[in-house]
């Protein structure tokens, strides 16, 4: 109530003349010196070295990352404008759904003659796909639609051609692929089936007369929906089917088929539909696809995993249906570890924008006559953005990993990769949607402003939470994996070994009746902290599903009844597994400012970890030590307040890809400006 009052007492000295003026005196009129912006960077200091920071976050490819955001710049299609006397560089989405389709489009023929995709689809190894994932992630900065254009055409298209097809496919289409003589997309959804692809409804018969597949839609539930690149652009498609022959259905298998010419033209027995206009992504052209007994040739069928031979025979090295339902997901890996990463680089954007705004435009004095203050430096805005900051350093060690695994992946590996990949998909887009959300109301009404980025990017990134497998059924595949791993470790009677359970090993940790501050900056006691909640959460869904099936409940409904504790322990599965990362990463610095600063960055993300309700819920902290880790969160803060700028220089965004309230916001909303 004082700081009302007080407030109260400054507008009511500001808007009335004093009575006690004389009634003859002219009252002659003064205002206050204006508002001036003041760069941040002359005030704020770096107490570490920035580009050695990116060099550790971005983890790879810097100087190409940094080629193609000149590229870029080069060219009018990206939409360049003068704001402030800056250069920015974002599409125009005051453009019709048409136009950011056609716009879309020139953008990737432009980038397609300068050479981008070189590789992307005919080189082999590490190298090329760390710099395809770099590429990617910078595309993906300047425009979402981009990204998920490219990604249907190389990561689906073409990555279903590579993991199911066999030499003869990857010689006829790989090429023509990575060129653009082809246009390629993935027909997996349909209406009536997303998450449950095994559920499809589509129908492929073989015609052992002609040495065709025909493929039919039955039902109008059995088109393909939400098709990116069917609307418009895309002249061939993976089908996604159930593969009938001679009756007997051989589940789901993947089928190339051509839909349009090459004038565009949508090939006979191949009924289109447009999606629509949707809350993001209007840049892309997602379609519905309907098959009216439209026959394909024989080798159109990707064979890796299974076969029919021309008298209609069906063969497969993998006899157990689940085994070759999952090889056949194989390409949504790729896609699920090209999402989670780009979520990442739009909560950098999104930071990038809402601090350094922070860190110019003031509000309110704390004493009369007294300049007005910065918004970081409230004690509240820090607590706002600067655990999100340290939440975002720890989501790109996490996405280095992931993409580390990915890249050296053998089949051994699958079973981790799918997990993690699961797991970081669902968490690091939740956590985008909640960093854009709270950097959107720390700017304020500017953050609604479409030319200022954050506002928009949540309608943009909205879908990632759903698309490439919905965030709740990953967190559950999360569980279930863990769930097999504890149930197959004791029918050994061994110790855990994979998905980091190896911590169940050793004794369980026990936390501390009174925490200190130098006990919650410990590494070892944060590390402690989140195994004792994934432990004691496995252990709990254990207990749970088997007094359901104690009672004659299956397994399946078991694991449906105990959805709550799935969810929190698949949270609890990716909270350790991303601070892994981030330990590791810390690990490889020398000590010094840069060390000293991740040590910071890495106790605010463990403790904010320890903020989630499931350490009150199962009993893991005393409400007096939930009061403490909160108080040590702000302490935090306030130290990381002087970095705040560095931090976010730190993530290598070039200024043009962020925003004018980045920047001079006085002059980009001048009256110069709207008459310019």
């Amino acid at each position: 109530m004082d700081r009302a009052f007080q407030r109260t007492q400054i507008l009511t000295n500001h808007l009335l003349q004093s009575s006690s003026s004389p009634p003859a005196q002219t009252l002659s009129l003064s205002s206050n010196v204006c508002l001036n912006y003041s760069p941040p960077e002359l005030s704020e200091n770096f107490a570490f070295d920035i580009k050695e920071m990116r060099k550790l976050i971005d983890g790879h490819h810097v100087e190409e990352r940094d080629w193609l955001f000149g590229l870029i710049r080069q060219s009018k299609l990206f939409n360049p404008r003068v704001r402030g006397g800056r250069v920015f560089i974002s599409p125009d989405y005051n453009q019709s759904m048409e136009q950011q389709r056609e716009m879309t489009w020139k953008c990737i023929l432009y980038l397609l003659e300068r050479g981008v995709f070189k590789g992307w689809l005919t080189e082999k190894g590490e190298e090329p796909e760390m710099r395809r994932f770099a590429y990617f992630e910078v595309l993906g900065i300047f425009d979402h639609s981009i990204a998920i254009k490219l990604g249907v055409h190389f990561f689906l298209w073409g990555g279903a051609i590579q993991f199911f097809g066999t030499k003869h496919h990857h010689d006829k289409w790989l090429r023509d692929t990575e060129n653009y003589l082809i246009k390629g997309c993935f027909a997996m959804t349909e209406l009536g089936h997303g998450s449950n692809v095994r559920g499809i409804e589509t129908v492929t018969t073989y015609d052992s007369n002609t040495g065709e597949f025909v493929i039919n839609t039955p039902c109008e539930s059995a088109q393909k929906y939400w098709i990116g690149g069917a609307a418009k652009h895309a002249t061939h498609t993976i089908v996604f089917s159930q593969l009938n022959i001679n009756g007997n259905s051989q589940g789901v298998h993947a089928f190339i088929a051509q839909i349009r010419d090459a004038d565009g033209n949508i090939c006979p027995n191949i009924r289109i539909a447009d999606c629509g206009h949707k809350i993001g992504l209007n840049g892309v052209d997602n379609g519905r696809i309907w098959f009216d007994n439209v026959r394909v040739p024989r080798e159109n069928l990707l064979n890796s995993v299974a076969d029919v031979s021309p008298d209609g025979k069906y063969l497969s090295s993998i006899e157990d249906p689940d085994q070759r339902f999952a090889a056949f997901l194989a390409p949504l890996t790729a896609g699920r570890v090209n999402i989670a990463v780009s979520a990442v680089y739009q909560s950098k954007v999104g930071l990038a924008i809402a601090v350094r705004y922070a860190l110019t435009r003031r509000a309110f004095s704390l004493k009369p006559n007294e300049p007005e203050v910065l918004l970081l430096d409230y004690p509240s805005h820090q607590r706002r953005l600067l655990p999100l900051v340290a939440k975002t350093y720890a989501m790109s060690f996490a996405a280095n990993y992931l993409k580390m695994l990915y890249v050296k992946r053998t089949p051994q590996s699958n079973k981790i990769i799918h997990v993690v990949s699961s797991s970081f998909k669902a968490t690091f887009t939740w956590n985008n949607m909640q960093i854009l959300q709270e950097c959107r109301e720390a700017c304020g009404g500017q953050g609604l402003k479409t030319e200022n980025r954050i506002g928009h990017l949540k309608g943009e990134y909205d879908v990632q939470s759903t698309f490439e497998g919905d965030n709740n059924i990953l967190m559950q595949q999360v569980s279930k994996a863990l769930l097999a791993e504890y149930m197959a470790a004791q029918k050994r009677n061994k110790a855990f070994k994979g998905l980091g359970l190896e911590h169940m090993n050793i004794p369980c940790p026990v936390i501390p009746s009174q925490l200190t501050s130098a006990s919650l900056r410990c590494n070892r006691f944060q590390m402690d902290a989140l195994c004792l909640r994934e432990r004691d959460l496995l252990n709990r869904l254990v207990a749970d599903m088997s007094q359901c099936q104690a009672r004659g409940e299956s397994k399946e409904h078991a694991l449906s009844m105990s959805y709550q504790l799935a969810e929190d322990l698949g949270r609890a599965f990716s909270d350790r597994a991303i601070f892994e990362t981030f330990v590791e990463a810390e690990a490889t610095l020398a000590a010094g400012s840069l060390k000293d600063v991740l040590g910071m960055l890495r106790s605010s993300y463990a403790l904010t970890c320890l903020e989630d309700v499931s350490f009150l819920r199962y009993g893991y902290l005393s409400i007096d030590n939930a009061a403490t880790v909160r108080r040590e969160i702000t302490k935090i803060c306030s130290e990381l307040r002087p970095h705040a700028l560095a931090l976010v220089s730190s993530f290598g965004i070039p200024d043009a890809f962020l925003s004018p309230i980045a920047f001079n916001w006085i002059d980009a909303n001048s009256w110069s400006e709207v008459q310019h």
